[in-house]
């Protein structure tokens, strides 16, 4: 079938299903058409899905089981006062749906995602289950050795799983497959900036999410097939404010948050959503040593992130920055309840748009959120006072 041939909507269809099949009927089938090679679950935020590819695995992306899971047995693993994430995670595994995955990574996003990974441990004792310890300093010297080394023992560790000991060709190539991933990823968040009224924030997350269980490569050509099938679309642009979504970088939000704060009057331009798909940036050289190059475009090349250390004062200039490239009339903070990372960031990014002039607002959610009206009113009341008075 042609890139052309499907429209937008035929699209997104699937990918809401994909969404929506919390028991990954999709890795089931990839299992099948691929038999005795590993799917390796991941948590968000960040992990290096090309060198899980490069040794014969398909990466999933793991986020919780959403508005569409009761937790019942995994609140008996997680306090109370946590973000809902975990909680979701546990009771995915309990209930039988992440029994297709032959090994999780738990990446050092904070200290839930790390005890988690302990839990997992405890509840799951046939599983592989590696806690991955990104660097937190940004020396090539010392921290590109101490991450290359760590990728290896983790393909390692897959290859024992029914992987492969991939070959510097083999690993190249995971990478320029990944590289062309985020940069349709990148070409259908420019369309967003440019033209919000033809991809919505809901639709560029469901695209993107569906990554999340599809082969890199069928996953780039929906990615392109959208962002054509989008270009088609016969819409009018609509009297909206532009803002940026940030700080829902880990345990997503429902998709009718998303949707809510379309009807309040804004167009959601930026986000941080799914963040791990995009989280390199530029294009990055294979060149002789792969897993070398993995390293250093981790340690120079990565998003600004609140799970990241950065010094806070460039953070918030980072973010003043973007917000003014895509023309952001304001900015929306939505953090997960009780996420320390999102919401120890907000003092200093919010101290950063004050001084730039840039106006915002503020509101927490749960994966499982299900009542909007309060965020819709708040959302419109500050559409409405940009259109008015030119801030909130």
């Amino acid at each position: 079938m042609s890139a052309t041939a499907l429209d937008a909507e035929t699209i997104l269809a699937r990918c809401e299903r994909l969404y929506g099949d919390t028991t990954l009927g999709e890795v089931r089938a990839w299992k099948k058409a691929h038999p005795g090679r590993p799917a390796i679950g991941h948590l968000p935020v960040y992990v290096p899905r090309e060198v899980l590819h490069a040794a014969g695995a398909l990466p999933v992306g793991l986020a919780g089981g959403g508005d569409q899971v009761d937790i019942v047995k995994g609140d008996a693993c997680f306090q109370s006062y946590i973000c809902h994430i975990p909680r979701s995670t546990v009771e995915l595994g309990l209930q039988g749906d992440l029994d297709c995955l032959e090994g999780f990574v738990f990446p050092s996003t904070c200290d839930v995602i790390r005890n988690l990974s302990g839990i997992w441990q405890i509840q799951f004792p046939g599983k592989y289950v590696r806690f991955l310890d990104l660097p937190q300093t940004f020396d090539v010297e010392t921290a590109g050795k101490f991450y290359q080394h760590d990728l290896e023992e983790l393909v390692h560790d897959i290859a024992k799983l029914g992987g492969r000991e991939p070959s510097s060709a083999e690993a190249a190539e995971s990478l320029r497959l990944y590289s062309a991933n985020r940069r349709a990823l990148r070409a259908l968040y420019d369309l967003r900036a440019e033209a919000p009224w033809l991809c919505s924030s809901d639709e560029a997350f469901l695209v993107t999410r569906a990554g999340f269980v599809l082969d890199v490569v069928e996953h780039t050509q929906l990615v392109e097939q959208f962002i054509l099938a989008a270009k088609r679309r016969n819409k009018r642009k609509e009297d909206r404010i532009r803002v940026m979504l940030i700080g829902a970088f880990c345990e997503q939000p429902p998709l009718g948050l998303l949707r809510t704060l379309e009807r309040s009057g804004s167009y959601v331009i930026d986000d941080d959503l799914n963040l791990g798909m995009r989280w390199i940036q530029g294009e990055v050289d294979p060149g002789s040593s792969p897993f070398q190059a993995i390293a250093h475009a981790y340690l120079k090349q990565s998003v600004w992130a609140s799970t990241r250390y950065e010094d806070q004062q460039r953070r918030g200039e980072q973010l003043v920055k973007r917000a003014k490239e895509i023309r952001a009339d304001g900015v929306v903070f939505g953090a997960a309840s009780f996420c320390d990372p999102a919401l120890l960031d907000q003092p200093p990014l919010q101290k950063a748009l004050t001084t730039a002039n840039i106006p915002f607002i503020s509101f927490k959610y749960a994966e499982n959120t299900g009542q909007f009206q309060g965020i819709l009113e708040q959302a419109g009341t500050f559409s409405d006072s940009i259109k008015l008075w030119g801030g909130a």
